[in-house]
């Protein structure tokens, strides 16, 4: 049962997720790459995609901090602290990117993040493996979204291509971790509803 002071805390980062105040630990990848000659349709599209990615890593704070908040085994605890902790660098450079490119964050975020933390908490209820699984999965298929955008990027786009490819290489990096820790391996029903849910996630919130 998760303690009052835990509880505390989770209210504390969600706030803070919500409302922008969190710090970058690493730079942003973009920062060494200088802006390319973007028309107007491809900064459009380029904000929207980035805010797309955006409510991801608000759902992946959501996801990692109800994981780890029902997590039994220490080890998996601190795994899942570490990847919400880069996934927080990920929000920074996203929020930051979309300002860039003068488009604006999801308005539906806090709802995006109380279902994503809701999920999270239920999947490391039902044990370690199973939550490693989801951890696995989720991360399987936000790589495979990250690469997508970098198809629809423009070419020219060099300081948003900088930022989605280092999310992609620490998304891969915590799926590798979380198979290593003992990750089950999710049932094919369930990893279809996990798609399906992304693809409405996505579709909305690359216009609202």
């Amino acid at each position: 049962m998760p303690r009052l002071d835990s509880l505390i805390l989770e209210f504390d980062r969600a706030l803070r997720t919500l409302t922008g105040v969190h710090r970058a630990q690493r730079d942003s990848p973009a920062a060494p790459v200088a802006e390319g000659a973007l028309d107007a349709d491809a900064r459009a599209e380029a904000a929207a995609l980035m805010r797309v990615n955006h409510v991801g890593e608000v759902c992946a704070q959501a996801l990692y901090q109800g994981q780890a908040l029902t997590a039994r085994a220490p080890e998996n605890r601190r795994a899942l602290a570490q990847a919400a902790m880069e996934e927080q660098d990920h929000l920074v450079w996203s929020a930051e990117r979309i300002g860039e490119l003068g488009g604006r964050r999801s308005l539906l975020n806090p709802l995006w993040y109380g279902g994503a933390f809701a999920l999270g908490a239920v999947a490391g209820a039902l044990g370690d493996r199973w939550n490693l699984a989801f951890v696995a999965e989720t991360e399987r298929q936000v790589e495979a979204h990250l690469e997508g955008h970098l198809e629809k990027l423009c070419a020219a786009d060099r300081r948003t291509r900088a930022v989605v490819e280092a999310m992609r290489a620490d998304e891969a990096r915590h799926r590798a971790s979380a198979i290593a820790l003992g990750a089950a391996e999710l049932p094919q029903a369930v990893k279809l509803g996990m798609r399906a849910l992304a693809k409405v996630m996505t579709a909305v919130a690359y216009r609202v």
